[in-house]
């Protein structure tokens, strides 16, 4: 069943501020669940793991139900989830872990779908190996990112397929298990950001396909922090250790530094919130997220329907990008005026918007070429009259 949207907002403080937050990509709205955790943590949780005094195995402890929780999100094993601040530090580390003879093979294939995060780490290792960068396009008339490209993309020679499961400027959701069975039959690895995704979607490392998935909690309302899960926990015992701690093992061996363990505490409360967001839903943790994601992306599926719908009546905006599988997550231009001048123009009207996203895809897609696309998304907390609002605002501008 779809969620209770009253009674979903009434856990976010930060709605009362008489804005309407549809910019979910530049954060989600923090639950009061999570901002109480990270309050506490931050005077509870001030030493650093492994001492064997209470203070440091009650920091050590928030690290293990960290992983437990990530692990319930991606359906993966607490043994192979790595902690990290950000997508781009661990995916950085992930790309100076892999040994010299993987990248050896020659070729890395990359999505301009993809948010920077998974685009720049890769680049600065092919520049450092020598390696290949090979493109996958976006299909500019439907925002998609279409997966028979990859069967001429990877090769015997590809070393890494990195890829987004959805995009955060046209929604478009990528069908990741196919491109991951290309790379996988290549003998290739697969790094799939699903930070778009998670907040909607219920994400299973399996049925992905995928090696490794790599998310971030503040796209669902949780602090700055990021996870990153092997499908194979084996995998992580070939990477190179960037741990300061020559004694790590298992996932500390990618963990350069010790955590903030206020910021872990808030990271299981957003997974916990995540999970509850459908009241009632039973069971593991597991299920519950199945149950609540599923939920939330009924509700959203259609409100972002309406969304486009109306904006598709607004005869100066142009969507960018027509696919009807995405989360929600919409761009759209404006004819003559610029990206810029229309969020302001939001912003006066109480509205949070994002004008010119960094995206590759957007200016394959040409939207440079009618003074920028602007950016919206919504989430659990998102309403049709905050739509209805958002199209006036608009619609003023004509």
């Amino acid at each position: 069943m779809a969620i209770d949207v009253a009674r979903v907002r009434g856990l976010f403080p930060s709605l009362g501020d008489g804005w309407i937050h549809l910019d979910p990509q530049a954060g989600a709205q923090i639950p009061d669940s999570v901002a109480t955790a990270v309050s506490t943590g931050f005077r509870q949780l001030v030493s650093a793991p492994g001492g064997v005094y209470a203070a440091s195995q009650a920091s050590a402890d928030a690290v293990d139900r960290a992983r437990r929780a990530v692990a319930d999100l991606l359906a993966a094993d607490p043994a192979g989830v790595v902690l990290g601040p950000s997508r781009s530090a661990l995916i950085g580390g992930l790309a100076e872990a892999i040994p010299p003879t993987t990248w050896s093979r020659g070729a890395v294939v990359l999505s301009r779908q993809d948010d920077e995060p998974n685009i720049v780490p890769w680049l600065r290792a092919a520049d450092r190996s020598g390696a290949e960068v090979r493109w996958a396009e976006v299909d500019v008339e439907t925002g998609t990112l279409p997966a028979w490209q990859y069967r001429d993309l990877v090769d015997a020679r590809t070393a890494l397929v990195a890829v987004t499961l959805a995009s955060s400027t046209t929604g478009a959701i990528t069908d990741v298990s196919a491109i991951a069975a290309q790379a996988r039959a290549a003998g290739a690895i697969t790094v799939v950001d699903a930070t778009c995704a998670a907040p909607y979607l219920p994400v299973d490392i399996g049925e992905l396909d995928a090696d490794i998935v790599v998310v971030s909690a503040e796209r669902w309302g949780g602090p700055r922090i990021a996870a990153m899960a092997f499908r194979d926990v084996a995998m992580m015992d070939r990477l190179r250790t960037l741990s300061m701690d020559p004694r790590a093992l298992g996932p500390a061996r990618l963990e350069p530094e010790p955590h903030v363990g206020a910021l872990l505490t808030g990271l299981v409360a957003s997974i916990e919130h995540l999970a509850a967001l459908d009241d009632e839903a039973t069971g593991s943790r597991r299920h519950r997220l199945v149950t609540s994601l599923d939920g939330t992306y009924e509700y959203l599926h259609r409100l972002t329907f309406y969304l486009m719908t109306t904006l598709q009546h607004l005869n100066q905006v142009s969507l960018v990008g027509t696919v009807e599988d995405r989360i929600p997550a919409v761009s759209f231009t404006f004819e003559g005026v610029g990206a810029d001048k229309v969020v302001r123009r939001l912003a006066d009207n109480g509205i949070c918007a994002l004008a010119d996203v960094p995206s590759r895809a957007l200016v394959r897609m040409g939207a440079g070429d009618f003074g920028g696309a602007v950016t919206v998304g919504l989430g659990p907390y998102s309403t049709p009259y905050e739509v209805d609002h958002l199209v006036r605002a608009l619609g003023s501008l004509g």
